[in-house]
């Protein structure tokens, strides 16, 4: 593979992290302080639209493992069809409707659409990684270059709409030492923005819609013209193609994609609750709002600039062994939660990029081996690439939307009211536990979990050397 061509496929997979890190940074806090609509809706809102968008994988595996090879591939097609209807549910995503009681709907329907479609994209794009090329360090360079650029593109958006939307939600009310004859929103009454204001909330986020919608057109654009799919390399012309069903229920008894899937299952669902959950604690729990922006910047520019580094790591010391990285962020944040400390904010924001990037970086690097693994041990089968990927992505996703479900209502239940300056300490002691306590025991019953992976730096030598002779 050329360095062109690894960029090309990179950057082709960045817009949906672009969109997914606006969407994973500040989708809630609109929610809660922008529309307007309760915790409880709102926790709907994610969980519902997570689960769409999981329900989907397994549809479009099944629907792209029927697919037949054209001029242009058999994933290729897929991704140029959904992109334009992606930009535009994303756009509504963050529209805000001027009616008031069908607000939930508004954006329960988006969300969804959004979600689903995004599915459309995210299955072949990453079943590309199989039709790239045979070679095991071929795959893995490429799987580094796109994580770089999808962390990358996390960076890019959430910086994006951190500086864009960052005014939408500092409000000149909210003082560190307020007065003490005032009754606006530290006691209780929601600050809702001045309509005088000639950058109303609604363009702020409109304009931050806009841009990233240009960037999705941008990278399909560049993914198309750079990249050239190729055929199974090790089918044979009597080789038929594994039913959907039949290979589905293969994947789920294969033990290396089962102990694989449910260990990061549970470290991708910590790192989304980080996400979803860090510019609220910022805000409401820490008194950083004015800096929670920056924060974030400085999570994504650690996990960009870390990845040749993971990659380099697992080269060398194995992929098994890289997995410990993930737990770097555990310690810091419960420190964080404790000493709510700016300096210390900044540190543990940094520890936490190295931490995200190993968990981005490492189950995409593990699955091609446990695909080939599954290859060697069902030689006369094809198609089965996009069941895996499929499969995968359906169990993250449905986790995340649980354990997002979850956090949002818990915010519902402890009393959490949008538009204040200061929240009860139940909401507080909520978010700090949201942020410390919970990722910590899913990362750590995660890596538990990865301990029994099979896959050894010798097996998967072996498996090559037994797939070339097949070839």
């Amino acid at each position: 593979l050329s360095i062109c061509g690894k960029l090309c496929y990179a950057i082709g997979g960045a817009p949906n992290q672009v969109a997914g890190s606006a969407a994973a940074f500040f989708l809630q806090i609109y929610l809660l302080d922008i529309a307007h609509i309760t915790p409880f809706h709102a926790s709907l809102v994610l969980f519902i639209g997570k689960a769409s968008g999981a329900v989907t994988d397994p549809v479009a595996g099944f629907f792209i493992s029927k697919s037949r090879w054209t001029k242009i591939g058999r994933l290729m097609p897929w991704m140029l069809a959904c992109t334009p209807f992606t930009v535009v549910s994303y756009f509504f995503m963050w529209y805000l409707p001027p009616f008031v009681s069908g607000r939930v709907a508004w954006y329960l329907t988006f969300y969804c659409l959004f979600q689903a479609l995004t599915t459309l994209f995210q299955v072949p794009y990453s079943a590309l990684t199989m039709f790239l090329s045979t070679d095991q360090k071929e795959r893995d360079s490429a799987t580094a270059y796109r994580m770089t650029m999808e962390v990358l593109g996390t960076l890019i958006g959430a910086a994006l709409q951190g500086q864009i939307v960052a005014s939408a939600h500092v409000s000149h009310h909210c003082a560190v030492n307020p007065p003490v004859n005032t009754t606006d929103s530290w006691h209780g009454t929601p600050s809702f923005p001045d309509p005088s204001d000639p950058l109303s909330h609604q363009v702020i986020y409109m304009i931050a819609a806009g841009v990233i919608g240009g960037v999705y057109l941008l990278g399909i654009v560049t993914l198309f013209l750079g990249v050239k799919e190729k055929d199974d390399p090790y089918a044979l012309n009597s080789d038929r193609a594994i039913p959907f069903c039949k290979g589905l229920g293969l994947t789920m008894k294969h033990g290396p994609y089962v102990k694989l899937t449910a260990s990061f299952l549970l470290i991708s669902t910590a790192v989304q609750l980080e996400q979803s959950n860090f510019v609220l604690f910022c805000t409401h729990a820490a008194d950083l709002r004015n800096h929670f922006q920056y924060l974030v910047v400085t999570i994504l520019v650690s996990a960009a600039v870390s990845i040749p580094f993971w990659q380099k790591f697992l080269q060398r010391f194995g992929k098994k062994c890289a997995a410990c990285g993930v737990s770097w962020m555990i310690p810091f944040a419960v420190m964080l939660v404790t000493i709510p400390n700016l300096i210390l904010a900044y540190f543990v924001a940094f520890i936490s990029g190295l931490s995200i990037a190993a968990s981005l970086l490492l189950p995409w690097s593990m699955l091609p081996d446990v695909v080939d693994n599954f290859r060697l041990q069902n030689p006369h089968g094809k198609g089965h690439e996009t069941i895996f990927y499929s499969s995968y992505v359906f169990f993250t996703k449905m986790s995340a939307g649980i354990g997002l479900g979850i956090s949002a209502a818990g915010l519902e239940f402890t009393g959490y009211k949008p538009g204040i300056c200061r929240q009860s300490n139940d909401v507080i002691l909520t978010l700090k536990i949201l942020i410390g306590a919970v990722p910590a025991i899913l990362i750590l019953v995660g890596l538990f979990i990865l301990l029994f992976y099979p896959i050894t730096e010798e097996s998967r030598k072996e498996t090559k050397l037994a797939l070339e002779v097949l070839r």
